[in-house]
């Protein structure tokens, strides 16, 4: 049974009580749905409102990372952000800012279509009911939303933009003079004038239309790209590298990832790596998140080499140019595209036995490797501690800087999707370059000078190049700089910079998901829809599921369950030359692309003919000096979306600023990670999960029944049987108590316990706000119009400056506790002064709207307090009116002294000294040391 109101019969009839609370809470919450309380008013457009109390004040954009809605629903956990979000919005909106809050739905995903597979209702249907489902919920939490701007990415009209948006990267490209994007127009403008050259020099006029066509897609920021891939045969889809844990396998399901040869829509983000690297720095986000996204970026600086070969000319990156002269072999990637053209029909006279793998020719040596390296994942392939494997070619390379010879091996620990699938092997100064030396016999040439004593393998520290002809004595960066120089001079390699950051992987083997506004002709090559024909809707299909084999086999393939739906994807349209076929494009976007651009809809959701209208933007998003960067200017969510979530978000921000579609530079200004609620979980003797509500403890060990159950701690969640919902506290306390004991167990960026006993705390704390107010025998009015004693009032004023401080720095916790910290000092008046009464009530109502909004109006106010002036203090209140200074006699304390605050220091010497009279026994001190407001030190 949980502890809430008592269960006895002599309850005061207007005591509050969970069943009060929650008779209050359904009323307001009806009354601000019914006057429109939470809208915040556009400068422009349906949702402009000039009557508004707020129309044109200054603005406060308010942003949760808004949720998946599972069928699960919410847990105490996930509100935490959302509260804390509604806190701050109250107190803006009372300090006299335009708020403007609102909650929309991530709803495209995975869950909902897997579902749908399962049990063959169609994902929509779920996906509403659990929206419905969340809605219900947050409503239930008081949480002030502008309900008008409510928006779920799986909505039509929604989704219409984000194809709209799609269609603007893909009809852009990045000029990296401008350093920006630019229509694609414009590209083709300069082809056809001969301001830029064709790739083989040929004049623009002289190409067939397929041939420009071909040339222009290769510019384009969103492309089609035959490239190695994640595929997740047990997710029947591709995955992007954000979407792969650290083990190699996929986030959602814990499947196996290989890498594929797929042909899949990219999005050009790499050609945004400096922008979204140095941007950072406007931004106010917490380090650690600029630090993870930096090292995402992963920005080097080195060279691209070339080694000639029989086969062309094998191209690598290295961040350590200097170590040329020691390359002593090559390793290229199994799926390196110039292997098959190097393997010769034999193995080379003197090949060693231990490159062939045991087989008889080079082909078959490296099928069979490319076999047994397919069954890995990318983790697994690039484990340090791993013995390394390869096999030789049967090819070499030359050194361009010595003419040496180098042996060519394919090794699963390159990796095609990195770099350029190949590298230079420096044993001497790399450990896994080492390790493989060693495995194959391989030679080794030290190229920097390890300390003396050094006997370790490969050295990586600093000292001078040896074994490096030209460059021996130089230290590193001399060396760097003069083989780059020699590289470019002799034409072979370039000074470069490069990213760990890849294009993004924009397609999905799925049906719930948006439909990509695109159709190939019979070229194969894609076109983009016109923005008439938008939206793109998804079609009806039979069949939810994509057609997959053993989850475990890297060489199953994909069939999406939009190409099975034929009238959809052969269709005939009129792209303005007449009446022809077509086919469309049959991945989705990723759930991602929804979440990229939400925060510029939530601006303008009903508007037609724009995704948001530039004057709204400019008002929410707009830059406040030249320069900032923009943006919203709160946005809570958890650390876990550092990455994914955050850098695509930018990505497509960026694209639209470039093409003047938006003013700001940045989708997000301020970035705030809330902590997490976690709560223990307890196992049996089998390691089976109970119910942690039928747990006791018992002299420090927990049982169940009678049976000693093992206790965890982490995360909240079904499975772990350890769920405590929303619902079930709102119904033992209500939702007033439930905010104010998540507002109160901690800073909110901390992550803290859930410990449903000590809600009570926060429930007695309301009660006594009640009592202070309210007769609970007669339900009258407890405020008088007399006026304060001096010790409330200064107290009053002392509380009101620190809430101030603490609401502007999110500092909830702490503001509640000095609003207990009043109420306490309440209950020893006999009544309660209406000049600390209604300040109270304000204080009160950014955690528990509900119950401030009830006792305003018994306060005799009609309107709500959600437009009320936040309480100010009183400077003068705010000064102490006496000072008590410890005295102390050859630094030992021996007597205190109170003064008036103002007293000078020749008063507090002359106080001090008549306190500690007794200790100087007519001794005259030799000094007397006033700090003021601090202490008195004589020193005898």
């Amino acid at each position: 049974m949980t502890e809430t109101a008592e269960t006895t019969a002599d309850i005061p009839p207007f005591r509050y009580t969970a069943t009060l609370a929650g008779e209050i809470e359904a009323r307001w919450q009806q009354r601000w749905d019914e006057r429109g309380t939470f809208h915040a008013p556009n400068p422009a457009g349906p949702l402009a409102d000039p009557a508004h109390p707020r129309f044109n004040a200054e603005k406060l954009y308010l942003m949760d990372m808004f949720p998946y809605p599972s069928g699960a629903g919410l847990h105490v956990g996930h509100p935490l952000g959302f509260i804390g979000t509604d806190c701050f919005g109250r107190y803006q909106r009372m300090a006299g800012r335009n708020v403007l809050h609102t909650m929309g739905f991530d709803s495209f995903g995975l869950p909902a279509e897997q579902y749908a597979v399962q049990t063959g209702q169609h994902p929509r249907t779920t996906t509403e009911q659990n929206i419905e489902r969340y809605r219900q919920q947050l409503r239930m939490l008081g949480l002030g939303h502008d309900q008008r701007r409510s928006v779920a990415t799986t909505d039509v009209e929604f989704y219409r933009w984000t194809q709209w948006i799609f269609l603007q990267i893909f009809n852009s490209w990045y000029d990296t003079d401008a350093g920006r994007a630019r229509p694609i127009a414009e590209l083709i403008a300069e082809f056809a004038s001969g301001q830029r050259g064709t790739p083989d020099g040929r004049a623009w006029a002289e190409l067939s239309e397929v041939e420009r066509r071909g040339i222009v897609d290769d510019y384009r920021l969103a492309y089609i790209s035959e490239a190695p891939v994640n595929w997740c045969p047990g997710l029947g889809t591709v995955l992007a590298n954000e979407e792969i844990t650290a083990d190699g396998r996929s986030e959602r399901g814990n499947f196996p990832v290989f890498k594929r040869n797929l042909r899949q829509w990219m999005m050009r983000i790499t050609a945004y790596g400096d922008r979204l690297l140095a941007d950072l720095d406007l931004l106010d986000w917490p380090e650690p998140i600029k630090l993870m996204q930096r090292n995402w970026i992963g920005r080097s600086s080195g060279a691209h080499i070339s080694f000639p070969t029989e086969a062309g000319a094998i191209r690598v990156f290295t961040t350590r140019p200097d170590t040329l002269f020691g390359a002593t072999y090559m390793v290229l990637a199994p799926e390196h595209e110039l292997v098959d053209a190097m393997i010769p029909a034999a193995w080379p006279e003197g090949t060693r036995p231990a490159w062939t793998g045991g087989h008889a020719t080079p082909r078959e040596a490296v099928e069979a490797y490319r076999k047994f390296a397919a069954g890995k994942t990318d983790v697994e392939r690039q484990a340090e501690a791993k013995e390394k494997t390869g096999v030789f070619v049967g090819a070499f390379a030359t050194n361009p800087v010595n003419g040496a010879r180098l042996p060519v091996f394919i090794a699963d620990y390159v990796l095609a999707g990195y770099g350029t699938g190949a590298i230079m092997a420096v044993p001497g100064q790399d450990e896994r370059d080492w390790a493989f030396a060693e495995v194959f016999d391989l030679p080794v040439i030290r190229t920097v000078q390890p300390p003396e004593g050094f006997d370790g393998k490969a050295y990586t520290g600093e000292g001078p190049a040896v074994n490096s002809g030209f460059l021996d004595g130089l230290d590193i960066a001399e060396a760097k700089a003069r083989i780059i120089e020699w590289l470019e001079s002799n034409g072979h390699g370039t000074g470069a910079v490069t990213y760990r950051l890849r294009d993004w992987l924009f397609s999905r083997q799925r049906y719930w998901g948006e439909p990509f506004p695109i159709v190939y002709d019979s070229t194969g090559l894609p076109i983009a829809l016109p923005e008439e024909m938008l939206p793109l809707e998804l079609p009806e299909v039979a069949d939810f599921s994509p057609k997959t084999f053993d989850p475990e086999d890297a060489d199953s393939s994909p069939e999406t369950p939009l190409s099975r739906n034929r009238e959809w994807v052969e269709v005939e349209l009129d792209l303005g030359d007449g009446p022809k076929r077509y086919t469309r494009e049959t991945n989705t976007m990723p759930q991602w692309a929804g979440s990229c651009w939400y925060e510029l809809r939530y601006l303008d959701p009903t508007n037609a003919q724009t995704f948001a209208d530039r004057a709204n933007e400019e008002y929410w998003l707009g830059p406040r000096t030249p320069t900032d960067a923009g943006g919203a200017d709160l946005y809570v969510g958890g650390v876990e979306h550092a990455v994914l979530h955050l850098l695509y978000a930018r990505f497509w921000h960026k694209v639209l600023y470039d093409l003047g579609h938006v003013s700001s530079k940045e989708p997000f200004r301020r970035l705030f990670n809330q902590g997490y609620i976690q709560a223990y979980a307890y196992t049996d003797p089998r390691g089976a999960y109970v119910p942690a509500e039928e747990v006791v403890e018992r002299d420090g060990r927990f049982f169940r029944g009678e049976t000693e159950v093992n206790r965890e701690y982490g995360k909240m969640g079904k499975s772990l049987r350890n769920v405590v919902t929303p619902d079930e506290m709102c119904a033992a306390y209500g939702a007033d108590t439930f905010r104010v004991y998540e507002m109160s167990m901690g800073p909110l960026e901390v992550s803290r316990p859930w410990e449903t006993r000590a809600v009570v705390g926060s429930y007695r704390f309301l009660q006594r706000v009640w009592r202070a107010m309210i007769d609970e025998h007669t339900g009258e009015l407890r405020v008088v119009d007399a006026p304060a004693d001096e010790k409330t009032r200064r107290l009053l004023h002392r509380v009101i400056d620190g809430v101030r401080g603490d609401m502007d720095a999110l500092r909830f916790n702490t503001a509640i506790a000095k609003l207990i910290e009043l109420t306490n000092g309440l209950t020893q008046l006999s009544a309660t002064p209406r000049e600390v009464a209604e300040p109270l009530v304000l204080m009160l109502a950014p955690f528990a709207p509900h119950v401030a909004e009830e006792l305003w109006q018994r306060l005799g106010h009609a309107d709500s307090l959600a437009y009320a002036d936040f309480p100010v203090a009183d400077p003068a209140l705010l000064r102490a009116e006496s000072v008590t200074y410890p005295v102390q006699v050859n630094g030992k304390v021996r007597g205190r002294v109170e003064v008036p605050a103002d007293a000078t220091e020749a008063q507090v010497r002359e106080a001090a000294l008549a306190a500690v009279a007794d200790q100087l026994a007519g001794r005259d001190p030799r000094k007397v040391i006033v700090i003021p407001a601090r202490m008195v030190s004589v020193v005898l």
